[in-house]
């Protein structure tokens, strides 16, 4: 044992690996399944994606950071991780297009062009930088949309306000022509979205306002059916609940209700339709729902992951999958968002650990 080591552990504090470790103690997972540690040490990992020749790359928010994390023997461990770029601005976002590494920041997007071979002195061109600076919701969630477009969303830069049109709203970016839309509006913060693999509706998660009390308004899991539609922020929230400063005078049936209302400030961050082959018949096309966890209520809520049945477009179950993240109000890791690999388990990022889980099935 060297003398740093013996003199941590002397003072009580645990290396890396030993508190990654102890989470995975702590953690029950769905029967049948198992969690175990894909990589550790990932400072406040964020959106994960995986390229072709399965490269795991994560975003961060404090950290500013952005990692390649590489298992070369294909064992579910990486076994090499590489900052393939650091002191950006809160670059939580992530996607890939066509071998390219596009990066979220608050106020612009950059790309890493063939990322999985430029690993060791990656350079980046800025995409978009029109986007508004400001960092109260203003870290993002990124994805490409069938049709090759990248969704972009700006958080409202506050708890409860109503701002001009380049807030609260989830957007289309033609990453060629520069063309910008909106797909949805009245949306106070989302960092996770995702298509349905065979209708290709898109699903957002959404976080509702603060100061109302520990159990209102419920945070939000929403289906856009039509383009621009309004999901009624700041003035009705939740599809039931009109807002006491901003509601005044409105309406609750002009705005789109959620598909699943959840429980208040749980605070749902990625979401993911479940797709690959190694889980069982029951989980494909089903809805992963990272509850990253309260920072505002009496006592605690969400923690977990769960999963959203859906059928014919309507939520009809919603069960835990992961808990454990929090017990008795003390809170060991926060799960934020999804990637799938090649092997079809399920990859879980956690900012609060520090870690990345792989979730596998145990066939029998």
């Amino acid at each position: 044992m060297n003398k740093l080591l013996g003199s941590l552990l002397l003072l009580g504090i645990t290396s890396a690996p030993a508190m990654a470790k102890n989470i995975l103690d702590k953690l029950t997972v769905a029967p049948g399944f198992e969690v175990s540690l894909f990589a550790d040490d990932v400072e406040n990992a964020r959106q994960i994606v995986v390229s072709k020749k399965g490269i795991v790359y994560a975003g961060s928010r404090k950290a500013g950071k952005v990692y390649a994390l590489i298992d070369h023997n294909s064992d579910g461990v990486a076994d090499k991780k590489i900052v393939i770029a650091e002191g950006l601005n809160m670059p939580s976002g992530l996607a890939i297009k066509d071998g390219d590494l596009y990066v979220g920041e608050v106020h612009r997007i950059i790309r890493f062009k063939n990322i999985d071979t430029q690993l060791k002195d990656p350079k980046f061109d800025v995409i978009y930088n029109a986007l508004p600076s400001e960092r109260h919701h203003g870290w993002k969630f990124l994805r490409f949309t069938p049709t090759g477009e990248l969704l972009i969303p700006v958080g409202v830069p506050c708890n409860i306000c109503a701002e001009d049109e380049r807030y609260g709203r989830i957007f289309s970016l033609n990453v060629e022509t520069k063309q910008i839309k909106t797909i949805a509006q009245g949306v106070r913060n989302t960092v996770g979205f995702d298509f349905h693999p065979s209708t290709q509706a898109l699903w957002f998660s959404d976080n509702g306002r603060d100061m109302m009390g520990d159990d209102i308004p419920p945070d939000e899991i929403n289906r856009v059916s039509k383009e621009g539609e309004h999901f009624g922020f700041p003035y009705v929230h939740a599809g039931a609940i009109i807002d006491p400063e901003f509601g005044k005078g409105k309406n609750i049936a002009d705005y789109t209700s959620p598909a699943l209302a959840l429980a208040a400030h749980v605070a749902p961050l990625g979401i993911h339709f479940y797709n690959g082959k190694q889980f069982p018949a029951n989980y494909k096309q089903q809805l992963f729902v990272a509850e990253h966890g309260s920072w505002n209520r009496s006592k605690k809520s969400g923690y977990k992951v769960a999963l959203a049945t859906i059928e014919q477009g309507r939520v009809t179950k919603y069960t835990p999958f992961i808990t454990g993240f929090m017990k008795d109000e003390a809170t060991f890791g926060r799960p934020v968002a999804f990637a799938e690999l090649g092997d079809g388990s399920l990859l879980v990022s956690d900012d609060y650990a520090n870690v990345i889980y792989r979730v596998s099935y145990k066939k029998n």
